[in-house]
């Protein structure tokens, strides 16, 4: 599932088309009657977290302001780069269909409600290889299980009258009044409050469930869990409360600067090359160890941890059974 820095694209991508009216639109949709969205123009496009939102108007209705455009712009400028396209480019994915039908299930407090009425902001929550495409269509790069290359279909197309087009893949999307995001707690956001982060990080929760906390750490998905607890030395299921301060400050700062870097990259063309993600061995050679961990009311990720660079904290209580 798309994480912060994927979905921060999908905004850029969207942002060209922002001011313009819908010609024609298209798409597999079942639960959205698409035909809605024919003769509106896109007003607004704004990211929090893990959703995307497009904010559309009659289309003879007044503009309104898209600051986040300009600071989201400010915030991911890596010199000039092209966004043709905007594929999802998730790291690997042997475990991600588990993953994904796992956390599709318990994902209902991050989407907006339904139950709020009618709106005109459209949200997208993208699941597995979820995207979105400017004036392109996305390809097949193998065949699927039936041997067939067919390329995928987007859920939806919007037309423009430029002559543009976006397509969006593999995402649920639903009308709501407004965006339901707090600023301060995306760590994408120039908004984003440490001092709250820091304070959620300070519960005996382990440290790997409380990351994945979309209330404090809005965007931060399970990449990016695995990738700054290894950068900060710390053991996925070490009590938050057991940290120093000084530990807490290195790991959110380790947080925030991994995904901007990751941001950054993806502008720029760039893949992301995890050190523990997926992988066998950590960057100094030890073998990793892999588990399964999440709260108990909640569903469970996939964790990766070297044993020797991410010792445990607690004496006497060993590392947890890896899953192999």
């Amino acid at each position: 599932m798309p994480e912060g820095p994927s979905v921060r694209k999908f905004q850029l991508l969207t942002s060209p088309f922002v001011g313009q009216v819908v010609a024609k639109v298209g798409g597999s949709s079942q639960k959205l009657n698409v035909n809605d969205l024919n003769a509106l123009r896109l007003q607004d496009s704004q990211v929090h977290g893990k959703n995307l939102y497009l904010a559309f108007v009659a289309a003879k209705g007044p503009l309104g302001p898209t600051a986040e455009e300009t600071v989201l712009q400010r915030e991911a400028a890596c010199g000039a780069h092209p966004l043709a396209q905007g594929g999802q480019g998730q790291v690997g994915a042997p475990h991600a269909q588990d993953e994904e039908l796992q956390e599709l299930q318990h994902s209902g407090p991050e989407v907006p409600d339904g139950a709020q009425g009618p709106g005109n902001w459209l949200c997208f929550h993208f699941g597995l290889f979820g995207s979105v495409r400017a004036n392109e269509f996305s390809r097949a790069n193998r065949a699927n299980k039936r041997g067939d290359w067919k390329d995928p279909v987007p859920r939806l197309v919007l037309h423009f009258e430029s002559g543009g087009f976006l397509a969006f893949y593999n995402c649920r999307m639903l009308w709501c009044s407004s965006p339901r995001a707090d600023p301060a707690s995306d760590i994408l956001s120039v908004e984003f409050h440490r001092g709250q982060a820091l304070c959620a990080l300070n519960t005996p929760d382990p440290i790997c469930h409380t990351l994945l906390d979309q209330r404090y750490f809005s965007g931060l998905g399970n990449i990016i869990k695995n990738e700054v607890l290894y950068l900060a030395r710390i053991h996925p299921l070490t009590q938050g409360s057991l940290l120093a301060l000084s530990d807490r400050e290195r790991l959110l700062d380790c947080a925030v600067q991994f995904s901007t870097e990751w941001l950054h990259k993806k502008l720029c063309g760039q893949g992301l090359h995890p050190q523990v993600y997926q992988k066998e061995k950590c960057p100094l050679g030890h073998h990793l160890m892999k588990g399964t961990f999440g709260p108990s009311d909640g569903f469970k990720r996939l964790t990766w941890w070297c044993p020797q660079c991410q010792p445990a904290m607690l004496p006497g209580e060993g590392d947890p059974s890896p899953i192999t």
